[in-house]
């Protein structure tokens, strides 16, 4: 199976890779129909993989400040690929987000077939536009996660981002270990599946709860004060979806990830031994 990543130097792109080490590795830019048709001629892929995209830097507030940047890399991008895969009739994996809900949808969770809910930041309502888009298509894969994080300390990983903020917000959200995405997606992307699928470790937890481990089991002197929903508006630009979602749809399919307690206590253990 040959696989063409997209945004292969981003965080997602690089474990990839990583999955896939015969991948070709793109780095074109994805908002350029030329760019994206001369890669598929020059390679041909069975797969492609787009994993191009903006976040911001250091966080969402970003693209409050970018937001043409942001549509291109969001928006127009991926349909540009939706495109071009669609001539040469290649299957196709998204990248998606769920932090496009709010809430917890009374406990239960919000499942791949109920519409974005989350309209407080320009990243979030770009990547609602894209799914609802791409969700309408056949042939393409999007795989939904939140807040990523692994045993490494990689910038981008949800726990490194946590540990240079000294006030933490104490709201329960869905969230994602990166080695269990990457291990879901490789087995969805083999099944050649599509349409939408949540991926997210079973269970709630807080970003405070996940700092005050860190402290116990990383860095004893690291310290950060509890913030709460109230408080937010006074410290980000862009508001930020705190919501949970459905794991059904996989764990129907007889995947089933771990806890997201075990998980975190797993890379937090991780870190600790990295930095030894």
């Amino acid at each position: 199976m040959k696989v063409l990543i997209f945004g292969s130097k981003g965080y997602l792109g690089q474990n990839f890779l990583n999955l896939y080490p015969d991948a070709i590795a793109s780095s074109a830019d994805i908002s350029d129909p030329a760019l994206v048709r001369g890669e598929l001629e020059t390679h041909n892929p069975d797969v492609v993989i787009n994993a191009a995209g903006k976040t911001g830097r250091p966080n969402i507030d970003w693209c409050e400040e970018n937001k043409e940047e942001t549509i291109r890399a969001n928006v127009t991008g991926p349909l540009i690929i939706l495109d071009e895969c669609r001539k040469k009739k290649i299957y196709w994996v998204q990248l998606s987000s769920g932090c496009i809900y709010e809430g917890d949808k009374g406990g239960e969770g919000f499942t791949e077939k109920d519409k974005p809910n989350f309209t407080g930041s320009f990243y979030s309502r770009s990547k609602a536009m894209i799914d609802q888009l791409l969700a309408e298509v056949p042939n393409v894969l999007i795989l939904r996660l939140r807040m990523p994080f692994d045993g490494t300390d990689n910038p981008r990983s949800l726990i490194s981002k946590l540990k240079n903020y000294s006030r933490i917000l104490d709201v329960q959200n869905s969230i994602t270990c990166l080695s269990d995405f990457m291990e879901t997606a490789a087995k969805l992307i083999e099944a050649k599946e599509t349409g939408i699928y949540n991926i997210v470790n079973p269970g709630t937890m807080s970003p405070y709860e996940i700092m005050l481990q860190y402290k116990e089991i990383v860095d004893n002197s690291y310290e950060c004060t509890r913030l709460t929903l109230d408080d937010l508006p006074d410290v980000v630009k862009a508001g930020r979806s705190n919501c949970v979602l459905s794991t059904n749809k996989i764990k129907n399919m007889g995947i089933q990830l771990p806890s997201v307690q075990e998980a975190i206590n797993g890379s937090l253990k991780e870190l600790a031994e990295n930095q030894n």
